[in-house]
């Protein structure tokens, strides 16, 4: 399951799903707005996103990991809209039989959503000035 949440999301009944006897580990990982990126004080961001095609490319990455990895259930949630300092940004949670896959898979998921999934940051600095982050691996200019 991957998902957009326009509003912050609480963890805990995320990670209550993942209970399964079958499961020895569980593996997860939290992005969270920081208040500096590349020495520049970061006020808070706004994440942008394609939704149709979001969903369906990390609903993809997801069925891929599920196949590819030696796990039991793979979930990613992504945030969009306006976040401040410390508001998770993105949260995946991956269950195992054993560690070891639970944390490639989730890593895996992780990257390939930076890397796939049409979802855009615009950060927003101390100083007043704005730009968007990671378009095509390069930082934009000033908005």
């Amino acid at each position: 399951m991957f998902r957009l949440s326009p509003k912050p999301f609480s963890i805990k009944p995320l990670r209550y799903d993942f209970l399964d006897s079958a499961a020895g580990a569980f593996a997860t990982f939290e992005g969270w707005v920081r208040e500096t990126n590349d020495g520049r004080a970061v006020v808070r961001l706004e994440y942008e996103a394609y939704p149709e095609m979001s969903v369906r490319e990390g609903s993809r990455i997801l069925d891929e990991t599920r196949k590819g990895f030696d796990i039991i259930r793979c979930v990613c949630v992504h945030r969009t809209g306006t976040l401040e300092l410390g508001d998770i940004a993105v949260w995946i949670g991956v269950c195992a039989a054993h560690r070891g896959p639970a944390f490639d898979a989730c890593r895996h998921i992780i990257d390939e959503i930076k890397l796939l999934v049409p979802i855009w940051k615009k950060e927003y600095y101390a100083d007043g000035d704005s730009g968007w982050v990671g378009l095509n691996g390069l930082s934009s200019g000033s908005c």
